[in-house]
């Protein structure tokens, strides 16, 4: 028996909620990586697992010559998921990515990507999941300048040693599925900046890996193509239910983007969990800070300001699912005088009402 969770919308203010897909949990994660660390410096190998392993970045940096670019990171990506990690410049999250597929060696840890055994693979081993397993959209396109847009989308599927026709074959449904057809014989040079990431894009799909790695695929490009790309994202991912792991300092996208989100801040994990987790109980003044701009009620669902029903509320009144965003139920209670009945699996699981509607928009906990 399958035991499939569905992942909570997320909704901002120029956007509609995000259709719900499906993390499978019932079998192993897609990624598993426990202690991972990447020091960079003399006698790195050295730092883990002695004292020196709890000095502050700046208190090893002094001591020992050493940079810990990534401390202990343990993470689990599940099938279907889309796992964002987030941080600010320096905060780690570039390499631990590139740790995680050994294009940077790790100083520590271990990780498992689709079943294979990343830290103990062999060369060829690690050819193999690059070439097969997974796929990677950086930052900078990499695209080949000489090549045409069909010939760039293939490329991957070309050093696998597929034949021709079956890569370009593969690589004009892929062109399809990111909205390029009409462009298949252009170069690089005569499309826009996010015409180009598309073509990443369908780079990446092509290989039908079993998980996407996304470097700060985005970064580069003007706020409204970002947001189209965003969206692309979303769509990509509702059609394929592929595993992805998204890197970003910008936390709106990661809030658009993630099931779950991963904040870093000096190569640690601050905090860990759904957008309303991060946005509704951060972990510390670091998160809070982060979040503090973000509107409470484009976030949190009603799950998270439900409170049980009285008897006398249980058998009548509007009803909601759970996972409504805190938005959007704000119509619905200030049209009744009942308190909204919150639903889920078809079964009364709470209340809301105009008093803890309002609460989680002001974010405190007004007099009753």
């Amino acid at each position: 028996m399958t035991d499939a969770v569905t992942t909570t919308p997320v909704a901002d203010e120029d956007q509609a909620v995000r259709p719900a897909h499906h993390v499978d949990r019932s079998g192993e994660p897609i990624i598993d990586a426990t202690g991972v660390w990447k020091i960079f410096g003399p006698r790195a190998d050295r730092v883990v697992g002695t004292p020196l392993a709890d000095l502050s970045r700046a208190e090893l940096r002094d001591q020992t010559g050493c940079i810990a670019a990534v401390r202990d990171v343990s993470l689990q990506v599940w099938p279907g998921e889309v796992f964002v990690v987030m941080g600010l410049s320096g905060s780690g999250k570039s390499t631990l990515i590139r740790a995680l597929i050994r294009l940077i060696e790790p100083t520590a840890g271990t990780v498992r990507i689709a079943g294979h055994d990343v830290t103990g693979a062999n060369a060829e081993q690690l050819r193999e999941l690059r070439r097969r397993t997974v796929a990677m959209v950086f930052q900078h396109f990499g695209l080949l300048a000489h090549r045409r847009v069909i010939e760039n989308v293939g490329f991957g599927l070309e050093v696998r040693g597929e034949s021709r026709d079956a890569r370009l074959s593969r690589a004009r449904q892929m062109v399809d599925l990111v909205g390029l057809s009409g462009f298949e014989d252009h170069f690089p040079d005569q499309l826009s900046g996010g015409m180009q990431q598309r073509v990443g894009l369908a780079r990446a799909f092509a290989l039908d890996p079993a998980v996407l790695l996304f470097d700060e695929p985005f970064s580069a490009l003007d706020p409204l193509i970002r947001r189209d790309m965003q969206d692309e994202v979303i769509r990509l991912q509702d059609e394929t239910g592929k595993s992805m792991l998204f890197i970003t300092h910008d936390l709106p996208e990661a809030l658009r983007l993630g099931d779950r989100i991963m904040i870093m801040r000096d190569g640690a994990v601050v905090q860990l969990g759904s957008p309303e987790d991060l946005v509704g109980s951060p972990a510390d003044d670091y998160v809070r800070n982060f979040v503090r701009d973000i509107p409470r009620s484009n976030v949190l669902t009603l799950r998270s300001i439900m409170r049980d029903a009285r008897p006398d509320e249980a058998a009548d009144g509007p009803e909601a699912p759970v996972t409504t965003i805190v938005r959007d139920i704000v119509p619905v209670v200030a049209g009744t005088e009942r308190p909204v009945r919150v639903i889920e699996d078809g079964r009364l699981v709470g209340v809301v009402d105009r008093l803890s509607v309002l609460e989680s928009i002001a974010g405190t906990e007004l007099a009753r």
